[in-house]
């Protein structure tokens, strides 16, 4: 039996994919990520994806956002802190903690 060769990328190189263009100055949901990766419903695999990337990555992982408009890590975390400074240094405003979805989502 032949064996056939899968030029399919993986799920976690579909994601990765999405999250690379994500624009400066914009934000995307786990959600919206995981549509646009063509695995609806998926939010919680995009967020796990991002977890696992190396300290060093060049990926803007910094861009995904909880549906809420916020950052998905404890408030006042190093990780939280981290990601809200990456997204102000882009102009990306917070009010009480919270990004404008309607201002700032990415809308390919």
């Amino acid at each position: 039996m032949e064996q056939k060769s899968t030029t399919e990328p993986s799920y976690q190189e579909k994601i990765w994919h999405v999250v690379s263009m994500i624009p400066k100055g914009s934000v995307a949901t786990y959600g919206q990520v995981a549509e646009l990766a063509s695995l609806p419903r998926m939010a919680r695999a995009v967020g796990r994806t991002l977890s696992q990337l190396p300290k060093d990555t060049q990926l803007p992982w910094h861009r995904v956002i909880n549906a809420k408009g916020m950052c998905s890590f404890p408030a006042e975390s190093e990780a939280y802190m981290r990601q809200r400074d990456r997204l102000e240094e882009e102009g990306i405003s917070f009010i009480n903690g919270k990004i404008k979805l309607t201002s700032y989502q990415w809308r390919p």
